[in-house]
């Protein structure tokens, strides 16, 4: 499997991964500004974009592999929603190529449990069924989802809709893959063994990341630094890019 990276800039490393059924050009803007002090990395996820499927089952653990493989050998990695879930299991794994972790509208565990807010499971469920019957229905469906509950929501929903059309369309198994990820995984008992800094960054209007998980899992993580933006859905850094820079730069820069 070869995994599509691109690097932009010059300085210290940090790594974007993309979420579900996208592809890293999501991050063009932001890894735009990033590069003025950064060397930025863009890594596709296996199946998405540009990069081919994995040989192996299309697991958590071998989308990790995969990633650190073609990773700096050291650098903050920023991962939105499924990528920030790789991202959070990459320090867990890899814990010395990980500087810093950025998660935005990410999650160790995405599905609601009895001790934990998140979404229902039907949710994901629906996309699963909705997948084998209208492939392409299915994702813009998901891209409205991620826009709801924000004050730019039909901006926001355009700006996807451009940016996923930059690039082929995702691997049909890695998008069954993904979602069987964002089902069953659950990172928050291996939380502990985060040794990074860590900074999460959630919409306050967020359907599928509500800002009830932030807080439990701030409970878990202490010294981890929590920012809302108020205004914002799923995908904050397309809706209220200025804002996310701003705390995304604070991290980087304290």
């Amino acid at each position: 499997m070869k995994l599509h990276i691109r690097v932009l800039g010059a300085g210290p490393d940090i790594v974007l991964l993309h979420g579900w059924g996208l592809h890293s050009g999501v991050w063009e803007s932001v890894a735009q500004r990033l590069a003025a002090d950064f060397r930025v990395t863009l890594i596709d996820l296996p199946g998405h974009g540009r990069s081919g499927m994995p040989d192996q089952d299309y697991t958590l653990p071998t989308l990790v592999t995969a990633i650190a493989r073609v990773a700096p050998p050291r650098a903050v990695w920023m991962g939105w929603s499924l990528g920030g879930m790789a991202a959070l299991q990459l320090a867990i794994e890899h814990p010395g190529q990980v500087a810093g972790l950025i998660l935005v509208a990410a999650m160790p565990r995405f599905v609601r449990a009895p001790d934990w807010h998140a979404m229902e499971a039907e949710m994901l469920e629906t996309f699963a069924r909705a997948l084998e019957e209208d492939y392409q229905g299915a994702l813009q469906r998901f891209l409205a989802l991620q826009t709801l509950g924000g004050a730019h929501g039909a901006e926001t929903l355009r700006a996807l809709r451009e940016l996923a059309a930059r690039s082929q369309p995702p691997h049909p198994d890695a998008l069954r893959g993904g979602l069987a990820i964002l089902r069953s995984a659950d990172l928050r008992p291996r939380l502990v063994e985060i040794a990074c800094p860590v900074q999460l960054i959630l919409g306050k209007g967020d359907r599928l990341v509500p800002v009830a998980a932030g807080a439990a899992m701030k409970e878990r993580l202490p010294g981890m630094r929590l920012h809302v933006i108020k205004g914002a859905g799923h995908a904050p850094f397309l809706s209220h890019p200025d804002e996310f820079l701003e705390a995304v730069n604070e991290f980087l820069h304290e």
